[in-house]
């Protein structure tokens, strides 16, 4: 039995790490993608995982299969697609490591999924379901997604969700709009972060947090705060925790993902529901989740940059 089965996108980031003497920058192919980072982040603090996707059948596939293999996420749920290219993302990083993203992804392979290639025996098998929007984007990933879903709150599994907004790959800012409150009504559990908040509502993190408990049914709430940290709630109340400071930060690619599976790590060692969670609980398990995120900004990539928990530990 797994303790977390995510579905959706596996890509690869390519990141500048340098500069040559005429100005051209060096990319770095980094294996990436939502679903995979916050898995990592799992599996590291000592969860089982998996994933239900789809590669192309392309070297840039087979890496990403191998990089979650060689993590011990179950990779049995990937499909590699013959048809498609496994999608690309470019990332572009500013003098505080902040990201802007362009894709190579018409189609990626990720979008191609098919409702009946999903492994249902994996989700048969999970206590948590974790899903984000990238995979609603397209069809026939966006069926397959919401059948998955439905299928998981079916068994009466946990869901989990992640809005992970790209405008880029929306074909209208109400698309995306309509997809991502979809999405929140299916959760029990949300990681959003306080610019998606803005986007939705116009409201401030403390509001959206309320909204979301109030009239979506989500159970507990992180709303991420960006490097300042991260707000927390459920109806037992509220609080927020700050970043860790004096951290150096080379590239924030994959830190949300990363702090949503270090958050949901915590969360599963205290075997209580979410609305359980008292307000010390709910801080302690952030205040985690913001040190590891925070601590993976100081290397390239998402997937491999998930430190141990000790370093984790030492600096809480």
């Amino acid at each position: 039995m797994k303790d977390v089965v995510a579905l959706g996108e596996l890509l690869i980031d390519f990141a500048p790490v340098s500069t040559d003497d005429a100005g051209y920058p060096t990319l770095k192919a980094q294996p990436g993608g939502a679903p995979g980072n916050f898995l990592a982040a799992l599996q590291q603090y000592g969860c089982s995982t998996a994933l239900i996707g789809k590669v192309g059948d392309d070297a840039f596939g087979r890496l990403l299969i191998g990089t979650l293999d060689s993590l011990g996420i179950g990779t049995r749920g990937i499909i590699a697609d013959a048809c498609a290219f496994t999608t690309m993302a470019f990332v572009t990083l500013d003098g505080t490591g902040n990201r802007s993203f362009s894709f190579a992804r018409k189609p990626g392979a990720d979008t191609c999924l098919r409702t009946d290639e999903i492994d249902r025996s994996l989700i048969e098998e999970c206590r948590v379901f974790h899903f984000g929007t990238l995979s609603l984007t397209d069809e026939p990933a966006r069926s397959a997604t919401q059948a998955a879903v439905a299928f998981a709150k079916e068994q009466g599994k946990l869901v989990s969700f992640d809005p992970n907004l790209r405008k880029p790959l929306w074909p209208s800012e109400d698309a995306a709009k309509e997809q991502i409150e979809w999405g929140l009504h299916q959760a029990d559990i949300v990681k959003i972060s306080d610019e998606e908040i803005e986007f939705l509502w116009g409201l401030s993190p403390e509001e959206g947090a309320q909204k979301l408990l109030r009239e979506y049914g989500v159970k507990l709430v992180y709303a991420t705060l960006g490097p300042k940290g991260c707000h927390f709630a459920n109806r037992q109340g509220c609080g927020q925790v700050d970043s860790p400071k004096g951290l150096h930060v080379v590239d924030t690619t994959g830190a949300g993902d990363i702090f949503g599976g270090s958050a949901m790590s915590q969360f599963l060692r205290l075997n209580k529901t979410p609305e359980e969670l008292t307000v010390e609980e709910m801080r302690a398990v952030t205040r985690f989740a913001c040190c590891a995120a925070s601590l993976s900004t100081q290397t390239h990539g998402g997937i491999t940059s998930v430190v141990p928990e000790e370093q984790v530990r030492a600096i809480l």
